[in-house]
C-alpha cells in the first residue's frame, strides 16, 4: 500500500494551527517544545529553534531529510537566518524506530512535568480510556536536554508507546498525523490532571484483578499492541504486574503499579515526597 502525504501547503498550515493550540493550552511557553511531521518518506516539516509557538508563520517552518540535513531553510521577522532546533536528534530517532508514525510533539505540559520531578509515574493500569488510546505513559530516564542522550533515552520506549513523559524535560508523543499526535499529549496532560485530583483526594485506587482482565480484553479487541497494555496484565497467580514492557527506561526504574512488592514505584523516596505535596496542598485548601 503506497502511503500519501499532505501537501507542503497542507501541511505548514496544520502545524502552525497545532503549534497555537499547544500554546492556547499552556502545553508550552516562551520558545519551549516543537513539531515535525512527514512531508514524504525521507523529508520532513519542523518548527524552527527559538520562537514563540503561538507565533510562529507558515513561512518560518524548515525541511530537513532523515539525516537532519537543512534542505529548504527560512528567514525570521528580522531577516534572521532560522535555526533547526536543538531536539531534531530525538524527532529522526522516533521516525527511525517508528515507521508508522508521520508525527511528532514535544511539549512541556506543566502537570505531567510536575510528575516527572515528584518521581510519581503516570504508566499505572488506572485509566480504562487511557489504557485504550495510549496503553501506558512510561516515563524515560533523565537525559540533559539538546545532547545525544536524549535521543537515546527514547528510543527503546517509543518503539512500544505513543505517548512518554521525558524525566523533567516535558513530554513526547507521536502520531499518524499531527493532530493524532497533538491529541495524545492533551490526553497525557488529561491523565496527570486526573491523577493529581485523586491524590488530593486521598490516593490513588488501584484496579481489581478482574478489571484488569476486562481493560485488556477490550482494548486486545481495540488492537491495542499487547505489549503496551503489560502494565495492565495479570499473571498465574493473579498478581497485577509491574512491568512496562521490554526496553523499559521509566523514570521510577520500570515500575508501573504501587501494588506490587517489588520494584514499586511508590519506594521510601517517591511515598515521602508525595506525602509532603499531598499534605501542603491540604494545609492549602483547608482540608488538613
Amino acid at each position: 500500500m503506497i502511503q500519501s502525504f499532505p501537501t507542503e501547503g497542507v501541511l505548514r498550515q496544520e502545524m502552525i494551527r497545532v503549534c497555537q493550540r499547544l500554546y492556547q493550552k499552556n502545553f508550552v511557553s516562551a520558545s519551549d517544545g516543537n513539531l515535525s511531521a512527514r512531508l514524504s518518506p525521507n523529508r520532513l516539516l519542523i518548527t524552527p529553534s527559538g520562537f514563540n509557538k503561538g507565533d510562529l508563520q507558515e513561512r518560518w517552518l524548515l525541511m530537513v531529510d532523515m539525516d537532519g540535513k537543512l534542505i529548504r531553510g527560512s528567514h525570521g521577522p528580522r531577516g534572521e537566518e532560522l535555526k533547526l532546533t536543538s531536539e531534531l536528534r530525538m524527532h529522526l530517532e522516533v521516525y527511525r524506530q517508528r515507521s508508522d508514525v508521520n508525527a511528532v510533539a514535544h511539549a512541556h505540559p506543566p502537570i505531567a512535568t510536575g510528575f516527572s520531578l515528584a518521581g510519581v509515574s503516570l504508566s499505572g493500569c488506572l485509566l480504562p480510556e487511557v489504557v485504550y488510546t495510549l496503553g501506558a505513559i512510561p516515563t524515560a530516564a533523565f537525559a540533559a536536554p539538546t545532547t545525544q542522550e536524549v535521543p537515546d533515552s527514547v528510543r527503546d520506549l517509543i518503539r512500544t508507546f505513543d505517548a512518554l513523559v521525558l524525566d523533567r524535560h516535558g513530554a513526547l508523543t507521536v502520531g499518524k498525523d499531527l493532530w493524532d499526535a497533538y491529541y495524545k499529549l492533551e490526553k497525557l496532560e488529561h491523565t496527570a490532571q486526573v491523577m493529581l485530583t485523586a491524590y488530593q483526594l486521598g490516593g490513588v485506587r488501584e484496579m481489581t484483578a478482574d478489571q484488569r482482565r476486562k481493560v485488556v480484553e477490550v482494548g486486545s479487541a481495540l488492537g491495542i499492541r499487547e505489549e503496551a497494555m503489560a502494565v495492565c496484565k495479570i499473571d498465574s497467580s493473579g498478581r497485577a504486574s509491574c512491568a512496562i514492557g521490554k526496553g523499559s527506561g521509566d523514570g521510577t526504574k520500570g515500575a508501573s503499579c504501587s501494588s506490587c512488592s517489588s520494584g514499586n514505584q511508590d519506594n521510601a523516596g517517591t511515598k515521602s515526597s508525595r506525602d509532603l505535596v499531598r499534605k501542603i496542598i491540604m494545609q492549602e485548601i483547608g482540608m488538613s
